[in-house]
């Protein structure tokens, strides 16, 4: 099964495209991937054998030279988190009017020189509803006119498959060949077939946040007695929330994590909590403000971070031999796609639905 990855990020689609191959004994090959962060870049190259791929690079600068188009190998599988930023709630949500937006038009170039059997897209779940709609009536019509009568979407959250880590995100199945009427893509019906998987297969499981966090971290993890207090207030003058820490199932992580926001919007954890013998039986008592104050509480480390998206420990050790920041790691791990949510939706469908004999 050949793949291209567009806006490749770390490789997420990726991963868990690998993964499966090794699972299920499906032969797998990427032939090429696009991203246009020169860190995400090394990050990739650290972590899969891209010797023999086409790096597109930029792909708009990619779509606009025919001959890129019709030079490039052909494939089965296309996927891509294309950018967010103008969908996203936390966005100017300009849509197409936004140059981010657009690129999107050049996944269609692609689509429509290439064409190949199988799409599958993702991003933030504002996406259904921006502009009332029509940003996504847009994106189908535009998908139907390049031949792919079939499209599929649903809303699936990374924490219903074996992630610590609440993130909803859109995921948008289109096919050239025609389905069985039985055909689901939905959260419920993936969730169905990765049940009977999950324990089976090379992805990390988590039941809650204490899978993943280290009981030591170097002190630059761990908030200073000033910021603390900002980070527990419910709120400011013109922002007003509910501020906790210690949550077992993580916040959505996002590429600006490495910042200091708030307890209500990143993820934060005390020592009290962490090194406690009994982490499940100190929940159950209410702390606060000031007493939560006077414990120690850090963030996460771009490792935890890293493995609540899905990727191993040597993934992480690789990225690091490139000498790849906090900074540029946060940031990675928040733009990435989760790996076991993506291999869920894989094995639904090439597996669960056999649909890799359309393309084996």
């Amino acid at each position: 099964m050949k793949h291209l990855e567009l806006f490749a990020g770390i490789g997420g689609f990726r991963r868990a495209i690998d993964l499966l191959g090794k699972d299920f004994n499906i032969p797998v090959k990427c032939i090429g991937f696009s991203e246009i962060d020169q860190y995400a870049q090394k990050t990739y190259a650290a972590n899969y054998d891209i010797s023999d791929e086409v790096i597109l690079g930029d792909i708009v600068k990619f779509t606009s030279e025919e001959l890129n188009l019709k030079k490039l190998p052909n494939f089965d599988l296309l996927t891509g988190g294309f950018p967010c930023q103008s969908f996203s709630m936390m966005g100017k949500k300009q849509g197409f009017s936004d140059v981010r937006g657009n690129v999107f038009f050049h996944i269609i170039d692609i689509i429509k020189e290439k064409q190949p059997t199988f799409i599958l897209l993702e991003n933030v779940k504002n996406l259904t509803t921006h502009e009332k709609g029509n940003t996504f009536k847009v994106i189908k019509e535009s998908l139907c006119d390049a031949g792919y009568k079939n499209i599929f979407f649903d809303i699936f959250n990374t924490d219903k498959f074996g992630l610590a880590q609440k993130r909803n995100r859109v995921y948008i199945f289109a096919s050239l060949v025609d389905l069985p009427l039985t055909f689901k893509f939905s959260e419920e019906s993936v969730r169905e077939s990765f049940s009977s998987i999950s324990t089976k297969t090379s992805l990390l499981i988590q039941s809650n946040v204490l899978d993943v966090l280290d009981k030591n971290v170097e002190n630059k993890y761990y908030l200073s007695e000033t910021v603390k207090p900002t980070i527990l207030a419910d709120g400011s003058k013109n922002f007003k929330s509910k501020s906790e820490i210690n949550q077992l199932i993580a916040r959505p992580l996002t590429a600006t994590m490495v910042k200091m926001h708030r307890a209500c919007q990143d993820n934060y954890y005390s020592d009290e909590f962490l090194l406690n013998k009994f982490p499940l039986k100190y929940l159950e008592h209410t702390y606060s403000k000031e007493e939560q104050a006077n414990h120690k509480i850090r963030k996460l480390t771009p490792k935890e971070a890293l493995l609540l998206q899905g990727f191993d420990e040597m993934f992480f050790t690789n990225a690091r031999k490139e000498g790849m920041s906090d900074h540029q790691l946060y940031k990675q791990a928040g733009n990435a796609v989760s790996v076991n949510t993506v291999y869920a939706i894989l094995h639904h469908l090439f597996i669960t639905n056999n649909l890799k004999h359309h393309v084996l």
